[in-house]
Protein backbone atom coordinates (compact mmCIF):
# COMPACT_ATOMS: atom_id res chain seq x y z
CA UNK A 1 0.00 0.00 0.00
CA UNK A 2 1.65 3.45 -1.66
CA UNK A 3 2.02 5.90 1.73
CA UNK A 4 -0.46 8.60 -0.01
CA UNK A 5 -3.29 5.61 0.12
CA UNK A 6 -2.22 4.73 3.87
CA UNK A 7 -2.11 8.85 4.70
CA UNK A 8 -5.43 9.81 2.67
CA UNK A 9 -7.19 6.55 4.87
CA UNK A 10 -5.75 8.26 7.75
CA UNK A 11 -7.49 11.53 7.44
CA UNK A 12 -10.55 9.89 6.81
CA UNK A 13 -10.45 7.67 9.76
CA UNK A 14 -10.49 11.50 11.38
CA UNK A 15 -12.85 12.92 9.82
CA UNK A 16 -14.99 10.22 10.10
CA UNK A 17 -14.40 9.83 14.11
CA UNK A 18 -15.20 14.16 14.59
CA UNK A 19 -17.97 13.41 12.61
CA UNK A 20 -18.89 10.73 15.12
CA UNK A 21 -18.34 12.52 18.47
CA UNK A 22 -20.55 15.46 16.87
CA UNK A 23 -23.09 12.70 15.86
CA UNK A 24 -22.94 12.09 19.62
CA UNK A 25 -23.28 15.75 21.18
CA UNK A 26 -25.95 16.42 18.70
CA UNK A 27 -27.96 13.07 19.08
CA UNK A 28 -29.88 14.18 15.84
CA UNK A 29 -31.11 11.39 13.21
CA UNK A 30 -29.88 13.35 10.05
CA UNK A 31 -25.86 13.48 11.53
CA UNK A 32 -25.88 10.38 12.36
CA UNK A 33 -27.02 8.89 9.29
CA UNK A 34 -24.35 10.63 7.70
CA UNK A 35 -21.51 9.32 9.96
CA UNK A 36 -23.12 6.22 9.11
CA UNK A 37 -22.74 6.93 5.56
CA UNK A 38 -19.23 8.39 5.89
CA UNK A 39 -18.18 5.01 7.46
CA UNK A 40 -19.54 2.78 4.67
CA UNK A 41 -17.99 5.11 1.77
CA UNK A 42 -14.67 4.61 3.88
CA UNK A 43 -14.94 1.30 3.62
CA UNK A 44 -15.02 0.66 0.20
CA UNK A 45 -12.04 2.50 -0.38
CA UNK A 46 -10.09 0.71 2.42
CA UNK A 47 -11.52 -2.24 1.07
CA UNK A 48 -11.34 -1.90 -2.68
CA UNK A 49 -7.37 -0.98 -3.65
CA UNK A 50 -8.63 -0.38 -7.48
CA UNK A 51 -10.44 2.41 -6.68
CA UNK A 52 -9.05 6.08 -7.11
CA UNK A 53 -8.16 6.92 -3.20
CA UNK A 54 -7.96 10.64 -4.64
CA UNK A 55 -11.91 10.63 -4.70
CA UNK A 56 -11.74 9.84 -0.92
CA UNK A 57 -9.80 12.94 -0.47
CA UNK A 58 -12.25 14.77 -2.42
CA UNK A 59 -15.52 13.70 -0.64
CA UNK A 60 -13.88 14.03 2.73
CA UNK A 61 -12.75 18.30 1.27
CA UNK A 62 -15.67 18.98 -0.47
CA UNK A 63 -18.48 17.57 1.84
CA UNK A 64 -17.34 15.93 5.23
CA UNK A 65 -15.39 18.92 6.55
CA UNK A 66 -17.64 21.54 6.11
CA UNK A 67 -20.49 19.45 7.41
CA UNK A 68 -17.73 19.08 10.47
CA UNK A 69 -17.06 22.99 10.63
CA UNK A 70 -20.75 23.67 9.94
CA UNK A 71 -22.02 21.75 13.14
CA UNK A 72 -18.61 23.10 15.22
CA UNK A 73 -19.80 26.55 14.43
CA UNK A 74 -23.58 25.48 15.88
CA UNK A 75 -22.03 24.26 18.93
CA UNK A 76 -19.86 26.97 19.44
CA UNK A 77 -22.80 29.09 19.04
CA UNK A 78 -25.16 26.86 21.44
CA UNK A 79 -22.54 27.08 23.82
CA UNK A 80 -22.44 30.45 24.34
CA UNK A 81 -26.26 30.78 24.39
CA UNK A 82 -26.12 28.18 26.98
CA UNK A 83 -23.89 29.92 28.63
CA UNK A 84 -25.76 32.79 29.01
CA UNK A 85 -28.42 30.88 30.14
CA UNK A 86 -26.08 29.27 33.17
CA UNK A 87 -24.91 32.70 34.36
CA UNK A 88 -28.49 33.67 34.85
CA UNK A 89 -28.79 30.07 36.74
CA UNK A 90 -26.23 31.32 38.26
CA UNK A 91 -27.28 34.89 39.93
CA UNK A 92 -30.51 33.70 41.00
CA UNK A 93 -28.63 31.15 42.96
CA UNK A 94 -27.22 34.03 44.49
CA UNK A 95 -29.61 35.84 44.77
CA UNK A 96 -31.69 32.45 46.56
CA UNK A 97 -28.81 31.65 48.76
CA UNK A 98 -28.56 35.40 50.32
CA UNK A 99 -33.07 36.20 50.20
CA UNK A 100 -32.59 32.46 52.00
CA UNK A 101 -30.29 33.82 54.86
CA UNK A 102 -32.50 36.71 55.78
CA UNK A 103 -35.74 35.13 55.43
CA UNK A 104 -38.32 34.36 57.99
CA UNK A 105 -39.56 31.09 57.45
CA UNK A 106 -43.44 29.45 58.34
CA UNK A 107 -42.05 27.77 60.75
CA UNK A 108 -40.41 30.85 62.28
CA UNK A 109 -43.83 32.63 61.62
CA UNK A 110 -45.56 29.54 63.22
CA UNK A 111 -43.26 29.56 66.32
CA UNK A 112 -43.48 33.15 66.93
CA UNK A 113 -47.37 34.40 66.76
CA UNK A 114 -47.96 31.56 69.17
CA UNK A 115 -45.48 33.58 71.39
CA UNK A 116 -47.52 36.94 70.83
CA UNK A 117 -50.46 35.50 71.03
CA UNK A 118 -49.77 34.57 74.51
CA UNK A 119 -47.96 38.03 74.84
CA UNK A 120 -51.49 39.84 74.04
CA UNK A 121 -53.49 37.57 76.00
CA UNK A 122 -51.21 38.31 79.22
CA UNK A 123 -51.28 42.00 77.90
CA UNK A 124 -55.02 42.02 78.34
CA UNK A 125 -55.38 40.00 81.70
CA UNK A 126 -53.09 42.88 82.66
CA UNK A 127 -55.17 45.47 80.97
CA UNK A 128 -58.74 44.01 82.44
CA UNK A 129 -56.91 44.33 86.00
CA UNK A 130 -55.78 47.87 85.57
CA UNK A 131 -59.00 49.13 84.54
CA UNK A 132 -60.84 47.40 87.71
CA UNK A 133 -58.12 49.36 89.88
CA UNK A 134 -57.93 52.19 88.29
CA UNK A 135 -54.58 52.02 87.67
CA UNK A 136 -52.05 53.81 85.45
CA UNK A 137 -49.78 50.67 85.40
CA UNK A 138 -48.14 50.07 81.64
CA UNK A 139 -50.45 46.84 80.67
CA UNK A 140 -48.62 45.32 77.58
CA UNK A 141 -45.53 42.65 77.68
CA UNK A 142 -42.05 43.06 76.66
CA UNK A 143 -41.58 44.33 72.88
CA UNK A 144 -44.99 43.25 72.09
CA UNK A 145 -44.82 44.92 68.67
CA UNK A 146 -41.58 43.47 67.75
CA UNK A 147 -43.38 40.33 66.40
CA UNK A 148 -45.38 42.86 63.86
CA UNK A 149 -42.04 44.74 62.41
CA UNK A 150 -40.53 41.32 62.07
CA UNK A 151 -43.01 39.69 60.13
CA UNK A 152 -45.67 42.62 58.53
CA UNK A 153 -43.31 42.69 55.33
CA UNK A 154 -43.49 39.39 54.59
CA UNK A 155 -46.77 37.12 56.52
CA UNK A 156 -49.53 40.02 56.97
CA UNK A 157 -52.23 40.82 54.24
CA UNK A 158 -52.88 43.51 52.11
CA UNK A 159 -55.78 45.45 52.81
CA UNK A 160 -57.19 49.08 51.76
CA UNK A 161 -56.74 51.93 53.60
CA UNK A 162 -61.30 52.10 53.53
CA UNK A 163 -60.60 48.82 55.18
CA UNK A 164 -58.87 49.87 57.58
CA UNK A 165 -60.81 52.77 58.33
CA UNK A 166 -63.77 50.49 58.89
CA UNK A 167 -62.59 47.62 61.25
CA UNK A 168 -60.87 50.61 63.52
CA UNK A 169 -63.90 52.25 63.46
CA UNK A 170 -65.66 52.49 67.28
CA UNK A 171 -68.09 54.63 69.17
CA UNK A 172 -66.32 56.23 72.49
CA UNK A 173 -69.27 55.06 74.85
CA UNK A 174 -68.62 51.28 74.00
CA UNK A 175 -65.50 51.97 75.08
CA UNK A 176 -63.07 51.44 78.30
CA UNK A 177 -60.59 54.57 77.07
CA UNK A 178 -57.47 54.30 79.13
CA UNK A 179 -53.91 56.24 79.04
CA UNK A 180 -52.34 53.63 77.94
CA UNK A 181 -54.91 51.11 76.01
CA UNK A 182 -58.51 51.52 74.55
CA UNK A 183 -60.88 48.13 74.60
CA UNK A 184 -64.67 48.28 73.46
CA UNK A 185 -66.46 46.97 76.80
CA UNK A 186 -68.40 44.08 75.56
CA UNK A 187 -64.75 42.23 74.36
CA UNK A 188 -63.17 42.59 77.39
CA UNK A 189 -66.54 40.48 78.58
CA UNK A 190 -66.14 38.04 76.13
CA UNK A 191 -62.30 38.02 76.96
CA UNK A 192 -63.37 37.58 80.48
CA UNK A 193 -66.01 34.79 79.71
CA UNK A 194 -63.45 32.97 78.05
CA UNK A 195 -60.41 33.30 80.06
CA UNK A 196 -58.23 35.45 77.46
CA UNK A 197 -57.25 32.51 75.11
CA UNK A 198 -57.05 33.45 72.08
CA UNK A 199 -54.94 32.86 69.40
CA UNK A 200 -53.20 34.35 66.53
CA UNK A 201 -55.53 34.53 63.52
CA UNK A 202 -54.33 36.51 60.55
CA UNK A 203 -51.69 39.82 60.15
CA UNK A 204 -52.97 42.77 57.67
CA UNK A 205 -50.90 45.92 56.82
CA UNK A 206 -52.52 48.89 55.17
CA UNK A 207 -49.50 51.20 54.14
CA UNK A 208 -47.39 51.42 57.12
CA UNK A 209 -50.41 50.43 59.36
CA UNK A 210 -50.67 46.75 60.75
CA UNK A 211 -53.03 45.24 62.68
CA UNK A 212 -53.49 41.75 64.20
CA UNK A 213 -56.21 39.52 64.23
CA UNK A 214 -56.82 37.60 67.18
CA UNK A 215 -59.54 34.33 67.27
CA UNK A 216 -61.31 33.35 70.90
CA UNK A 217 -60.64 29.60 70.68
CA UNK A 218 -63.70 28.02 71.94
CA UNK A 219 -65.85 30.63 69.36
CA UNK A 220 -65.90 31.63 65.94
CA UNK A 221 -65.56 35.52 67.13
CA UNK A 222 -62.61 37.60 66.28
CA UNK A 223 -60.71 40.74 67.24
CA UNK A 224 -58.23 43.11 66.72
CA UNK A 225 -55.27 44.88 68.15
CA UNK A 226 -54.05 47.98 66.54
CA UNK A 227 -50.91 48.79 67.56
CA UNK A 228 -50.09 52.26 66.83
CA UNK A 229 -52.92 53.34 69.31
CA UNK A 230 -52.76 50.85 71.19
CA UNK A 231 -56.84 49.67 70.19
CA UNK A 232 -58.64 46.45 71.01
CA UNK A 233 -61.91 46.05 68.51
CA UNK A 234 -63.98 42.97 67.74
CA UNK A 235 -63.11 42.41 64.10
CA UNK A 236 -66.09 42.51 61.52
CA UNK A 237 -64.41 39.31 58.71
CA UNK A 238 -67.22 40.60 56.49
CA UNK A 239 -65.31 43.92 55.48
CA UNK A 240 -62.24 41.67 54.75
CA UNK A 241 -64.34 39.66 51.82
CA UNK A 242 -61.83 40.08 49.54
CA UNK A 243 -59.07 39.38 50.93
CA UNK A 244 -57.06 36.17 49.29
CA UNK A 245 -56.65 34.11 52.29
CA UNK A 246 -54.89 31.62 50.25
CA UNK A 247 -51.33 32.57 49.75
CA UNK A 248 -49.42 31.17 53.16
CA UNK A 249 -46.15 32.03 51.87
CA UNK A 250 -44.11 35.49 53.03
CA UNK A 251 -42.85 37.51 50.46
CA UNK A 252 -39.62 36.72 50.13
CA UNK A 253 -40.57 33.23 49.99
CA UNK A 254 -42.61 33.55 46.97
CA UNK A 255 -39.55 35.44 45.09
CA UNK A 256 -37.47 32.12 46.15
CA UNK A 257 -39.75 29.85 44.63
CA UNK A 258 -40.48 31.70 41.63
CA UNK A 259 -36.48 32.12 40.91
CA UNK A 260 -36.61 28.57 41.42
CA UNK A 261 -38.93 27.50 38.94
CA UNK A 262 -37.75 29.89 36.74
CA UNK A 263 -34.07 28.18 37.02
CA UNK A 264 -35.71 24.87 36.31
CA UNK A 265 -37.18 26.15 33.25
CA UNK A 266 -33.94 27.81 32.06
CA UNK A 267 -31.92 24.44 32.87
CA UNK A 268 -34.20 22.72 30.56
CA UNK A 269 -33.98 25.09 27.79
CA UNK A 270 -30.02 25.23 28.58
CA UNK A 271 -30.31 21.23 27.98
CA UNK A 272 -32.45 21.79 24.66
CA UNK A 273 -30.36 24.66 23.52
CA UNK A 274 -26.82 22.73 23.63
CA UNK A 275 -27.99 20.22 21.13
CA UNK A 276 -30.08 22.37 19.21
CA UNK A 277 -29.97 22.58 15.43
CA UNK A 278 -31.71 25.03 12.76
CA UNK A 279 -34.26 23.51 10.89
CA UNK A 280 -32.58 24.81 7.94
CA UNK A 281 -29.62 23.12 8.74
CA UNK A 282 -31.26 19.71 9.40
CA UNK A 283 -33.12 20.05 5.89
CA UNK A 284 -29.65 20.62 3.97
CA UNK A 285 -27.98 17.50 5.85
CA UNK A 286 -30.73 15.70 5.04
CA UNK A 287 -30.56 16.33 1.38
CA UNK A 288 -27.07 15.95 1.53
CA UNK A 289 -27.17 12.33 2.83
CA UNK A 290 -29.37 11.77 0.20
CA UNK A 291 -26.72 12.36 -2.46
CA UNK A 292 -24.27 10.35 -0.85
CA UNK A 293 -26.60 7.44 -0.39
CA UNK A 294 -26.56 7.10 -4.09
CA UNK A 295 -25.63 4.02 -5.14
CA UNK A 296 -23.95 5.20 -7.68
CA UNK A 297 -22.39 8.58 -5.68
CA UNK A 298 -18.68 7.89 -7.28
CA UNK A 299 -19.72 8.51 -10.69
CA UNK A 300 -20.89 12.09 -9.86
CA UNK A 301 -18.79 13.09 -6.87
CA UNK A 302 -17.54 16.02 -8.82
CA UNK A 303 -21.14 16.99 -8.29
CA UNK A 304 -20.64 17.49 -4.53
CA UNK A 305 -18.84 21.22 -5.70
CA UNK A 306 -22.50 22.33 -5.76
CA UNK A 307 -23.59 21.10 -2.47
CA UNK A 308 -20.34 22.13 -0.84
CA UNK A 309 -20.50 25.55 -2.09
CA UNK A 310 -24.22 25.55 -0.64
CA UNK A 311 -22.95 24.01 3.26
CA UNK A 312 -19.71 26.54 2.81
CA UNK A 313 -22.55 29.47 2.43
CA UNK A 314 -24.34 28.12 5.23
CA UNK A 315 -21.06 28.51 7.58
CA UNK A 316 -21.66 32.66 6.42
CA UNK A 317 -24.96 33.16 7.48
CA UNK A 318 -26.87 34.40 10.50
CA UNK A 319 -28.95 31.69 11.19
CA UNK A 320 -27.70 30.55 14.41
Amino acid sequence: MDERRVYILKESRTEISRLQLLSVFFEEESVYKIYLRSQVIHQLFENNEDLDIDKLELFHVQFTSSVIELLRKIKKNNEKNVSLLYDEIHLNEELMERMNNTVFTDKNFNLDKQKQALKINLSLRKLFQVLSELSTEFPFSKNINSFSSRYAKDFFYHISPDQLSQLIDFDPKDMYLDVNASIQKKLMGMLCKYDFKTEFFYGLKSGQLIIEVYKFLDTDRHFLFFPSRNLFLFCDLNVLKDVDWTTNLSEKEKIIQELSYKNDKLESSAAALKSYIPKEIIDLLEENYLKISDINFLDHLNNFDVQANILKAMLKTDLF
